[in-house]
């Protein structure tokens, strides 16, 4: 039951639900008569949860005159969100559901033996930078976090330090922080780790730290597991410091890697994660000399050396900081195929067999954190969408990771775990012989024409178009099966079930 299949038992409109502003205590919650969960069902949407946005339904929109649609904030711009319309198509057609269906699963994991109620970490930043914040995120569902960054060095922050790329829904594709690390002492973070420790006894406190020389580093570590801690992590990735031989210095040497690991090892009997930098073009020989450090699992990826953008008004790159800017570190949607990547080079390696992996990079949905598991990752860590939605997202990656569980019948969420990481091969291993032709779904298909016009500047001329009928024809002597036609159609009309021919039997 992956994402493909789930969809088609909601025909919603993705477009439409990308309206919703998620609004915090949203009106149309507040307006609705039969008292449902408007907000929350089309936040469920949102996040590709389909069967939790099906249970919070509990109301009939059939004789509604829809109020939630009136009370919905975009009425001020004449363009509210069509509430009945997409409530009336969250339903459930219990024929289309897995008959190898199973009612319960086992959501919890671990790392390097240390429970996990869920795979859903808070990664460290500013999201998990106070005990206010980790305390409702706990209280919220989050199975543990990753604290802001512990150093013994004063931090010295610039604003703005934001900055970010956006689709037409207005939401985050690419983010960009210059943002450093923890602004308390390590007294004062702690006594905040010990807290927490003691009130959240079933929740998980990773302690990212980072040091200057051999001596903090293992200090840093001998303290945080005598304050509770459950996991120490090693910053070797941090791009934004202004003390060039730290962070992502640190993470592009294997020297300094094994050195600084094996300082963290000889401080802490608890598990050690080296927190890995993608500003590299091979993870795998310093992962290597973490594990000779003595790590016991690896966390990737961090965030990429990036500028955004720059004003086209000011003329200076983006944040500007009194007319100046910096290189800073870029997280979110955009760079999720890159971690991906990295995750399945670590997995692979068989050199790293047995050790965790704690993945991270653009997940904002339960179907971007079953990737990072299916290609090796034990447990995943979440930023960027907390920034942009909050905590409350955790509601919709446990739940829709439980049905995917369920729907496929597979009882432990561990079972997932590198199930697709074989699937990676190399270059000259892929099957290069055969053509699959993609085929057009004429009841879906609006006759715009995009993947004629893809087709004709950007393929390879294989696909005819009837002005007329306002049909696509695909002409087999010429396609080459790239699918590029089936990326750009806006209405999923173009499939990929077509024949499969060899190659060389047409020509090719």
């Amino acid at each position: 039951m992956g994402s493909g299949k789930y969809d088609c038992y909601f025909k919603h409109d993705p477009a439409e639900v990308s309206k919703c502003l998620l609004c915090y205590d949203p009106e149309c919650s507040r307006a609705c008569p039969q008292s449902a969960d408007i907000g929350g069902i089309i936040r469920s949407l949102y996040f590709k949860d389909y069967m939790a946005a099906a249970r919070k339904l509990n109301c009939d929109c059939t004789y509604c005159n829809a109020p939630c649609e009136k009370a919905c904030l975009l009425c001020k711009e004449n363009r509210p969100v069509a509430i009945r319309e997409l409530l009336t198509n969250v339903k459930i057609d219990k024929d289309l559901l897995p008959k190898h269906r199973i009612e319960a699963v086992d959501m919890s994991t671990d790392i390097c033996g240390v429970k996990l109620e869920n795979p859903f970490l808070l990664s460290s930043s500013v999201v998990a930078s106070s005990y206010d914040m980790c305390r409702r995120a706990f209280e919220a569902g989050w199975a543990g976090a990753a604290f802001k960054t512990i150093c013994s060095f004063t931090q010295h922050e610039a604003s703005p330090r934001f900055s970010a790329l956006k689709n037409h829904a207005n939401a985050f594709c690419g983010f960009k922080n210059i943002e450093q690390l923890s602004v308390r002492t390590v007294e004062e973070d702690l006594q905040i780790i010990e807290k927490l420790h003691k009130e959240f006894p079933s929740k998980v406190m990773i302690a990212s730290i980072m040091g200057r020389n051999e001596k903090e580093w293992t200090e840093l570590a001998s303290k945080c597991e005598k304050a509770g801690a459950s996991v120490i992590e090693c910053n070797f990735s941090c791009p934004n410091l202004e003390n060039a031989d730290l962070g992502v210095t640190i993470g592009l040497s294997e020297e300094l890697t094994e050195r600084f690991t094996r300082a963290v090892r000889h401080g802490t009997d608890l598990p050690v994660l080296a927190k890995l930098t993608p500003n590299i073009t091979d993870m795998v020989p310093v992962a290597l000399a973490a594990k000779r450090g003595g790590a016991d699992g690896l966390a990737a990826i961090n965030t990429i050396n990036s500028i955004t953008g720059v004003d086209i008004d000011t003329l200076v790159a983006e944040p500007s900081v009194r007319g100046k800017s910096i290189v800073g570190g870029y997280s979110g949607a955009a760079v999720k195929p890159i971690a991906l990547r990295f995750i399945a080079d670590l997995c692979r390696s068989k050199e790293l067999a047995g050790m965790h992996i704690s993945g991270m990079g653009g997940i904002e949905t339960w179907i971007d954190a079953l990737e990072f598991m299916l290609l090796g990752a034990g447990s995943v860590q979440v930023t960027t969408a907390v920034m942009q939605y909050g905590y409350r997202i955790i509601d919709d990656l446990i739940e829709g990771l439980s049905e995917y569980l369920k729907g496929r019948g597979i009882a432990s969420v561990r079972d997932l775990v590198g199930g697709a990481a074989e699937t990676i091969v190399d270059r000259n291993s892929i099957e290069r012989d055969t053509i699959v032709f993609p085929v057009f779904d004429y009841e879906r298909c609006n006759g715009c024409g995009r993947c004629y016009i893809s087709c004709m500047d950007g393929g390879h001329q294989a696909i005819k178009f009837d002005s007329e009928s306002r049909r696509p024809k695909l002409d087999g002597k010429k396609c080459v099966g790239c699918h590029l036609c089936r990326l750009v159609c806006p209405e999923m009309a173009v499939m990929t079930a077509g024949k499969v021919l060899d190659a060389e039997a047409i020509g090719r």
